[in-house]
This record gives structure tokens, sequence and C-alpha cells, in this order.
């Protein structure tokens, strides 16, 4: 069934798919079609290594020259595409650009380089630690495409409670904390008794105390 459905013709206005390959019905015919979502990419060649990068994307390439939060442009663009057109470079394409924030200038994890040679008693050990950009890709531009831009995430909505919600909570935390000043009081009530008591009892001991008869006079 769906390599029928991947044989038939999507309509140019149908239902957008958050994920590729999504069965959605289509609004003009009323069938369903195979739809799937394109987000513009760019191949990108920086630091002798290329990258395949869109929008909102976060990369870490060689080091490059910047402050954190300073706006990048790479101009070394080998491809472009949107879905629907792809511009091949020969080897970059012309006028086309990603710019890119700096995020962070960072290093890699260190490595060990070790040189054996045997039966030379030869044996060299060095360290490395790459120094690396990590970059947040903002937009991708190109003659012929529409420009993308990365969307800025919405920050969280703080939700503030009415008047009458903190009372309630108040109210709540405070019948909370008063069980144990209850019990608090009724620990020194105990105390207090028990050391009555032992006083009665005390007492009580003294005054069964049997009286000594004095011996008699020879």
């Amino acid at each position: 069934m769906l390599g029928a459905l991947e044989n038939t013709s999507i309509p140019s206005k149908s239902v957008d798919s958050l994920s590729f390959g999504r069965i959605l019905r289509a609004p003009e015919t009323g069938c369903f079609e195979i739809v799937r979502r394109f987000h513009m990419f760019a191949v990108i060649r920086t630091g002798g290594k290329q990258y395949k990068v869109a929008p909102n994307d976060v990369i870490v390439v060689e080091r490059l020259d910047g402050d954190s939060g300073a706006a990048i442009e790479v101009s070394d663009v080998l491809i472009v595409g949107d879905g629907a057109n792809t511009i091949v470079g020969k080897p970059a394409v012309e006028g086309a650009k990603v710019a890119a924030q700096v995020i962070d200038q960072s290093r890699n994890p260190k490595i060990t380089v070790l040189k054996f040679k045997r039966r030379k008693k030869y044996r060299r050990t060095a360290g490395h630690q790459q120094d690396v950009t990590v970059l947040r890709i903002t937009e991708i531009s190109a003659p012929g495409i529409k420009t993308a831009k990365a969307i800025p995430k919405k920050p969280a909505k703080s939700v503030d409670t009415p008047d009458n919600e903190k009372k309630a909570l108040a109210t709540e935390t405070t019948a909370k904390k008063s069980p144990a000043k209850r019990v608090g009081a009724k620990k020194a009530a105990q105390k207090q008794s028990a050391a009555k008591n032992s006083e009665i009892i005390s007492s009580d001991k003294k005054a069964a105390k049997p009286k000594t008869l004095k011996k008699k006079e020879l």
C-alpha cells in the first residue's frame, strides 16, 4: 500500500508533516498521500571539513576567531537545498552564505599520541587537545532560494498564582508546622509529670522506711 501511495503525485498545497514519510490527508483531493517535510539545508566547508547544517543546528568546528556571542559568516557553501530546489556549487555556490553565532570557544578531550619502535629502545608519548568553536546556525541564504532563518525558542511562561492560592498555601504550611509544636508541648508535659511522679515515689519510700529499735542497755 505504501509503495502505491509513493507513486501518486503529491499536491503542491498539502498538510505538512513533522516527520518524514507520514501519511496525511491532502485537502485538495481528500485522499491519503505521503507528505514529506523538507527543511532548508546547506553543506559548508571550514577547517578542511564539510558539515551539513540547517537553521538552529549546533555544530563544533575547528577554531575560528570570535568571542562568545559574536556573529560569523561562512561563504564557502558547497550545496544549498530546500527540498524543491538543490543548487550544487562548482565547487562553491556563488552568493550563498551561512550565518552563525559563536556559542563558546572550547577544546576537545585530550588524546595521547604514542610513538614506539621495537628493539630500538624508542618510545615517545605526547598529548594533544584541539581548539574548537561551537556555533549555532542562524540563517541560510542563496540566490533563487528563500532565506531560512532560525526560529528563536520561546521562553517558558511563569505561572503567577493568585492571592487566594498564595494564602491557601500559607495556611497549609502553617497547619503542617502546628502539629510539631503540639508534639513538643506534649513531650514537655510528659517530662514534668514524670519528674513529679519520681518525687512522689521517693517521698513514699522515705516514709515507708521502718524505725530501727535501740538496743537495750545491759
